[in-house]
């Protein structure tokens, strides 16, 4: 957990990672939510929402308009800014916290830092549009590279992960964003089944190779179902277990839906890991 990680400055904000887990609150736009929490562009629920986090102990929001669970159908770049544009508005000149857009698309992208987002989201690693690496460059903002892949084929799963991620990684560079900018995530539940999602939070730490900070994204998600056999709004347990050992394997930062709980579970995991009371 010493690896120097060095501090990424967002909003006004410093994180200075390996210091202390971080928390990213999700808030979901979408109507069609694998995790039942979608608002469905509800402006006013939204931010209340987002207020909540911030008094929770939030340290960024995460805003989403589409819904990427395998299966989901997609939608325009039109209807997804009809979803998020009026609600970051409103978060951006109500809330202090750094708030993130969970997108791959350029213009929507583009038009929601205009209306106050400050961190790039990418589920797909800037493998759909690389254009998104020169956007964090030019803006000078933070960028997360999630893994992913259509099925779930692979030879040597935790290799093949990394190497993906070291190609976004480059993508990123070559295109002028700052190493101290760029998060990767390993995408648990994207082209991956049930034991892949289970090895990759058993081997966590080998992604620490890499150099950069560690986003883990398990809430309430379907391999905490299936192990438990429980619906989404069952899974908090699951999800602070997978918590708990992914800041032990080596996560800087969760996003999640239980904010307050998890909170609380970062705080009591850094006291042990890394020495933090």
């Amino acid at each position: 957990m010493s690896q120097n990680l060095g501090i990424t400055r967002c909003r006004g904000r410093e994180f200075r990672w390996g210091k202390r887990t971080y928390v990213m609150g999700i808030i979901n736009l979408t109507p069609d939510s694998f995790s039942g929490d979608g608002l469905g562009g509800n402006v006013a629920t939204a931010l209340a929402q987002a207020k909540r986090f911030q008094e929770e102990g939030a340290d960024t929001i995460d805003v989403g308009g589409e819904s990427t669970r395998p299966g989901a159908t997609p939608i325009s770049a039109d209807e997804e800014l009809r979803r998020v544009i009026p609600v970051l508005e409103r978060l951006a000149a109500e809330i202090s916290l750094p708030i993130s857009i969970d997108t791959y698309k350029w213009e929507v992208a583009r038009r929601a830092l205009e209306a106050g987002a400050s961190i790039l989201n990418d589920v797909w690693g800037l493998k759909q549009d690389p254009r998104l690496a020169e956007m964090s460059a030019e803006k000078g903002i933070p960028l997360i590279l999630m893994h992913n892949q259509q099925g779930t084929a692979y030879q040597k799963l935790i290799p093949e992960v990394i190497a993906s991620l070291k190609q976004s990684l480059k993508l990123a560079l070559d295109r002028g964003v700052a190493w101290e900018n760029l998060i990767i995530d390993p995408g648990i539940g994207f082209g991956k089944t049930l034991e892949h999602n289970l090895e990759i939070l058993r081997r966590l730490e080998e992604f620490r190779t890499l150099g950069r900070p560690i986003l883990l994204g398990t809430s309430r998600k379907s391999v905490i179902g299936r192990v438990l056999d429980l619906p989404p709004q069952e899974r908090m347990e699951g999800t602070a277990s997978t918590v708990a050992i992914g800041i032990a394997k080596g996560a800087d930062i969760v996003r999640v839906h239980d904010v307050a709980q998890m909170v609380r579970v970062c705080r009591m995991s850094d006291a042990i890991i890394r020495g933090k009371s």
